[in-house]
């Protein structure tokens, strides 16, 4: 099955190919192999990886797309075939295509999950939650009645305290914050081009020059198990000044790896991103109508000790 989507993470790995299997080798061991018909797309994170032409030819063959990231972990080239099947060029042009409605029905989706998840990280803190649990049922097609900025105004002076003041520049959780979301966003990108979606072109998100529009679309729904995990940052220190240690940029970092609940039963987060991306370029294409979304988090994947 066509399926699966390679990450090369670590530092150093030399890629080749053998047989039909992609190998991934770390000095003269080898620590893994897949067979090319099952990839669906080779992403590279690990600084040093190396790889030959002949790879990049391999795999445009079978229609398989390279994403090479940058320091940040973010898509900085992609090697995308123009020959082969023709099934990419397909999603981008019913992505480019793709009406109004269905783009507003598309960020209703979003929006819903995102506040349900919100709805339960506030129950797991044991703050109020049942008012913001019940605008999620109440999200209309394009957010008409911006029911995410109203959830959002009591979401974070419950979580955070009366005080805070959501920001981009101000304050050590804010710096927390935009951490942990720099990660879910340059994971989100991965995933759309893996399935074959252009990053730039968003259903809702609009911000001039951003080559990223459509991650910011659909990390949403993924922001509050990072805001969990600066929660617990911020109550571990509490009382001490504040300052992003590299433990803790680990940490949120590390977010990418737990188990969340989805259709298909339990996945790591990045693997559930990939499924969501996939299900995007399903609905562009019209073979469904909803997007594939994490169920809202149980305890078991919040509050824990970091």
């Amino acid at each position: 099955m066509k399926n699966r989507v390679v990450e090369i993470s670590s530092d150093g790995a030399h890629l080749s190919v053998d047989r039909g299997f992609l190998s991934v080798a770390m000095g003269r061991e080898c620590v893994g192999k897949v067979a090319i018909e099952d990839m669906s797309a080779l992403i590279i994170r690990g600084h040093g990886a190396s790889f030959s032409a002949n790879i990049c030819a391999r795999l445009a063959d079978v229609n398989v797309p390279i994403v090479i990231c940058n320091t940040n972990q973010s898509p900085a080239s992609v090697i995308w075939p123009v020959s082969g099947h023709f099934t990419q060029g397909l999603t981008m042009q019913a992505q480019a295509v793709a009406n109004k409605p269905m783009q507003k029905r598309l960020w209703a989706q979003l929006v819903k999950s995102k506040i349900e998840n919100q709805a339960e990280v506030l129950r797991l803190y044991n703050q109020e939650f049942e008012d913001i649990a019940s605008m999620a049922g109440r999200v209309k097609s394009g957010d008409i009645d911006n029911l995410e900025a109203q959830a959002a105004r009591k979401y974070w002076k419950r979580l955070m305290g009366e005080d805070f003041i959501r920001s981009s520049h101000q304050g050590a959780i804010n710096t927390a914050l935009n951490y942990g979301y720099t990660i879910l966003r340059a994971a989100t990108a991965r995933s759309l081009l893996a399935a074959g979606l252009h990053p730039s072109l968003s259903i809702h998100h609009q911000s001039k020059g951003d080559a990223l529009r459509l991650a910011d679309d659909l990390m949403e729904p993924y922001r509050p198990w990072v805001d969990d995990r600066v929660k617990r940052i911020s109550e571990q220190i509490e009382g001490q000044e504040f300052s992003l240690t590299p433990q803790h940029k680990a940490a949120l970092a590390a977010v990418l790896t737990i188990d969340m609940q989805a259709a298909e039963g339990a996945s790591p987060m990045q693997v559930c991103m990939d499924r969501m991306a996939q299900s995007l370029a399903q609905v562009f294409l019209g073979n469904r109508k909803k997007l594939e979304l994490p169920a809202p988090p149980i305890p078991l994947t919040l509050g824990q000790p970091i």
